[in-house]
């Protein structure tokens, strides 16, 4: 994998990737995209939905909504690293199987989402979960 990232102006870069998609990142104070750090936090919350959504599938549950909320903490001064993240998955749907959703969000943790696995070295990573049932029309 490879991926260049050039500088606009100011604090505003412009990443694009080997498959040809670009993506802006702004680090100063009036950003007008996201930083490298808040790229990394929803990178590892995408990671792991892609995992979650795609396990409640091969178990046929009936959702219609998957999300996750991430909070984070960081150390006080640099490098500003993170040093705790949680992953907080809500999912609605029809029925969904609360032991079918903590067990692929345990999946994605342990074994399928390399970004929280590589991030899990040096990060206190923590998962939550509920369900919520979808309006009965």
């Amino acid at each position: 994998m490879q991926a260049n990232v050039k500088w606009v102006e100011g604090d505003t870069f412009i990443g694009r990737s080997n498959s040809n998609h670009n993506i802006v990142f702004d680090a100063g104070s009036d950003s007008a995209a996201p930083s490298p750090m808040e790229m990394v936090l929803m990178s590892v919350g995408c990671c792991s939905s892609v995992d979650v959504v795609s396990i409640l599938k091969k178990a046929k549950q009936d959702f219609s909504d998957v999300q996750v909320q991430l909070s984070s903490e960081r150390a006080e001064t640099a490098p500003r690293v993170f040093t705790k993240i949680n992953l907080h998955f809500v999912v609605k749907g029809n029925n969904v199987s609360e032991k079918h959703l903590a067990r692929a969000v345990s999946l994605s943790a342990e074994k399928y989402c390399s970004v929280a696995l590589m991030l899990d070295k040096t990060v206190e990573i923590t998962h939550s979960h509920e369900v919520v049932q979808d309006q009965v029309k």
